[in-house]
Parts: structure tokens; C-alpha cells; sequence
């Protein structure tokens, strides 16, 4: 554990929420209690003085890909998802309001009297000020996901890793809950993670960050601290970094 006082290792943060992250125990929607622990989770690192933008999936209200299931085209569906992504922003900015945590909300989908536009130089200055950045509606286009979307928007402001946040303690060779022989990897290349399908991100997310050389940490939401355990350097998840960086150990 780092001595007190120990500075942050990273300056700013993007970290990837899935929708279902907020369902807590619950089978739709958001539940109260797990918002609350997100949000003071993300107040915690502010007061780091760690730079933190957002963006979460819409998976507990809605996903673009149900709507087969509803016999509509995949684009229709797609922006049904980018809204849902909206509603979790604004609860996300409401709770940590709430904290005293200041927030905004840009959305990549215009919606004036709720969100401010998605503007690149805006997002830096809100973050530059000390304000968490939720990023809402995906990346704005269809047939793209939000992991992919966080891909984008972390290299857009520069993010020194993308912190994708689910209900294990990082990435395995089997599923854990299926396998009690799979093992966790504590480190692991972008090709390996591609090759071996091991779903830590879609693929254009993973090539996203693989071509532009951005670390992503897999970790455990639900261990409280776990972020703020992150961004002061401790070993925490699975990082997917270059073969190289793999290969030194660091």
C-alpha cells in the first residue's frame, strides 16, 4: 500500500462505467445505493487532484442491440442506446453533485437544455478546472459502442489510461464464476487480448488504444477504493499495454 501522501501516478483519468454497473443487485435501471458508492468512489480521486472523465453505457435501461428483438433497424436502436446513456450520465452528475463534486455533462448528441454540447477544447478546460467530465451518447454514431466511444474520447483529451470498471478483478483465461481454474492476468499485450477474445473490450476499442498506445486497467467497481487504489499505483485489475511494456514487467 502507498505511504500517505503518495501522489497519484496518473494526472488524468478516463474511466469506462457499463450501464449494468449501476444496477447494483437489481435487474433494470439504477440502484440508489451503488450511484451513491460510484459517485463517492470518483469524489475520492478528485480530491487526489486527478483529472476524471466519464463515460458510461446504457445496458441497465437499454441496449442498441435489443432492438432486434423488436424487429427495428440497428441505427434506430443504436441512438435508443446513445439516450439511455444520457439518463445514467445525468444521475451519475446528480449524485456527485450531491457530494459537492462540481460535473458536466457533454453530450455527443445535441440536447441543449439538459447537456452542453460535446466540444473537445471545452471538455479540457472543464477538466483543467477541476470539474468531472461525464461523456454522454456514445460517440454520437451508431453501430459504434461506448467502450468504443471511451476509447475515443480518452485519446481526445489525452487520458494517461482508460480505467474500464466491471464486476471482477480483471481479466482471466476462462470466465471465474463458470471456471475455478481460471487464472487472472496481471498483465497482458493488446494482441493477446484481441487473439484470445478474452472480451476485455469490443475490438475497435482495443485497436483504438493499441494504435495510439493508451494503457487500459481492468478492474473490480464493486471493492470499495478500488479506483482510488488504482490512480496511487497500486496493483489493482489487469493492465493491456504494449507486448514490450508486458515483456519488462512494467
Amino acid at each position: 500500500m502507498p505511504a500517505p501522501g503518495t501522489p497519484p501516478s496518473y494526472k488524468r483519468i478516463l474511466l469506462k462505467l457499463s450501464g449494468e454497473a449501476l444496477m447494483g443487485r437489481s435487474t433494470y435501471g439504477i440502484e440508489p445505493a451503488t450511484l451513491q458508492s460510484v459517485a463517492s468512489q470518483v469524489k475520492e480521486v478528485v480530491e487526489l487532484g486527478v483529472e476524471v472523465a466519464i463515460v458510461i453505457g446504457g445496458g441497465n435501461i437499454f441496449r442498441g442491440i435489443s432492438g432486434d428483438s423488436l424487429r427495428m433497424d440497428r441505427a434506430s436502436a443504436d441512438y435508443m442506446g446513445m439516450l439511455a446513456t444520457c439518463i445514467n450520465s445525468l444521475a451519475l452528475q446528480g449524485a456527485l453533485e450531491a457530494l459537492g463534486t462540481h460535473t458536466r455533462v457533454l453530450s455527443a448528441i445535441e440536447m441543449r437544455s439538459v447537456a452542453e454540447p460535446y466540444i473537445r477544447r471545452r471538455a479540457l478546460r472543464h477538466l483543467e478546472k477541476g470539474r468531472v467530465v461525464i461523456f454522454a451518447a456514445g460517440t454520437g454514431n451508431p453501430y459504434f459502442t461506448t467502450d468504443t466511444a471511451a476509447s475515443l474520447r480518452a485519446m481526445e483529451i489525452g487520458a494517461a489510461v482508460l480505467m474500464k470498471a466491471t464486476k471482477v478483478d480483471g481479466v482471466y483465461t476462462a470466465d471465474p464464476k463458470k471456471d475455478p481454474q481460471a487464472a487472472r492476468f496481471k498483465q497482458l499485450s493488446y494482441l493477446e487480448a484481441l487473439q484470445r477474445g478474452l472480451k476485455v473490450m469490443d475490438a475497435t476499442a482495443i485497436s483504438l488504444c493499441m494504435d495510439n498506445d493508451l494503457p487500459i486497467l481492468v478492474f473490480d467497481l464493486t471493492a470499495p477504493g478500488t479506483i482510488r487504489r488504482a490512480v496511487l499505483g497500486e496493483d489493482v485489475g489487469t493492465v493491456v499495454g504494449k507486448l514490450e511494456t508486458v515483456l519488462a514487467g512494467g
